[in-house]
């Protein structure tokens, strides 16, 4: 019994190295940039990190990632110059493109629809909202005033949830939890996390934390007109007050959004006081190509084609390009 035992022991030690050398092999496993607070309080990456972004249980997508000095994603730095048209691109995930090679950004496919006449600076970052773009923006005034154009991506339905401006510490605490550390060095573990075959021991761990409590089974119901129009009109304070506090330079900054997916008192109050926006929803929709991955809804490479070619010609209307 001893010796059928010892067997079972040493066939599954050489199973999981033979898996494990196979994840790192074809790098099937999920790898994502360091993340930090920088010295300016701002959410960013550590500086100057390279790799590749894996996703999916047969490399769905892969993509390679360079994080530049500033900490962001980027095929280049980020140095205003008089010779050209500067053009800051800011905005969360669908900005930050992890999902598609970093030399094949929205701003490289802008710098090419342009004939390079302009620079495209990329501020992405998952999870931006309003106020971590409108920080950035205060954080790196000097670098700012030298750029000719502002093109911020404003998602109503998630960046205008808070007024105020805090770091996430527990967004970078959780990268040195126990299971973190252990899915870094052992990348078949990752790679089953990003899978979700890990995820039915995530549940038996709520069931087991939440046994006795009896909660109750909540069924999803549509909104009440009330509740959304309330909502809405809290977001809209909050985009003020947010405003009110860092200041808008409502000349050179545009937003980008999709307007079936925007409140119209947004729209109509963004009219009132001339606020600019760029509006690609219905362009993506009456596209005959998917605009969207597979797997998520980040933008594919046709959909990153649309964005560029909205801002691009944008720019070519209002800076003579």
């Amino acid at each position: 019994m001893k010796l059928l035992f010892g067997k079972i022991l040493l066939y599954t030690l050489l199973v999981f190295i033979c898996l494990e050398i196979i994840t790192r092999v074809f790098h099937l496993y999920q790898e994502s940039p360091t993340f930090i607070i920088n010295e300016k309080n701002v959410k960013t990456y550590l500086p100057n990190q390279e790799g590749y972004y894996a996703v999916g249980n047969r490399r769905m997508n892969f993509a390679e990632y360079h994080i530049n000095k500033m900490g962001f994603n980027s095929y280049s730095e980020f140095t205003p110059t008089k010779d050209k048209i500067d053009v800051a691109l800011i905005g969360d995930s669908y900005i930050e493109g992890l999902h598609q090679n970093y030399y094949n950004s929205i701003g490289e496919k802008i710098e090419k629809k342009l004939n390079d006449s302009v620079d495209v600076f990329e501020y992405g970052h998952s999870g931006y909202d309003f106020a971590d773009e409108l920080h950035l923006i205060s954080a790196y005034n000097e670098k700012f005033k030298l750029i000719d154009q502002i093109i911020i991506y404003l998602k109503f339905e998630n960046d205008l949830k808070r007024d105020f401006y805090k770091p996430d510490q527990y967004w970078i605490d959780s990268q040195y939890f126990t299971f973190s550390k252990i899915k870094k060095n052992i990348k078949l573990l990752s790679y089953m996390d990003g899978i979700g075959a890990l995820q039915p021991l995530r549940n038996l761990k709520s069931k087991i934390v939440s046994f006795g409590n009896n909660p109750e089974k909540h069924t999803e119901k549509a909104e009440n007109q009330d509740v959304v129009d309330n909502r809405n009109l809290q977001y809209l304070n909050n985009f003020k007050k947010l405003i009110n506090t860092y200041g808008f330079d409502k000349n050179k900054t545009v937003f980008l959004l999709d307007s079936r997916k925007t409140s119209k008192s947004f729209l109509d109050y963004c009219d009132s006081v001339d606020y600019k926006y760029l509006d690609f929803g219905m362009i993506l929709e009456n596209s005959k190509k998917p605009t969207t991955l597979i797997y998520d809804n980040h933008w594919n490479n046709h959909g990153r084609e649309i964005i560029a070619s909205v801002i691009a010609n944008y720019l070519k209307e209002n800076k003579n390009i």
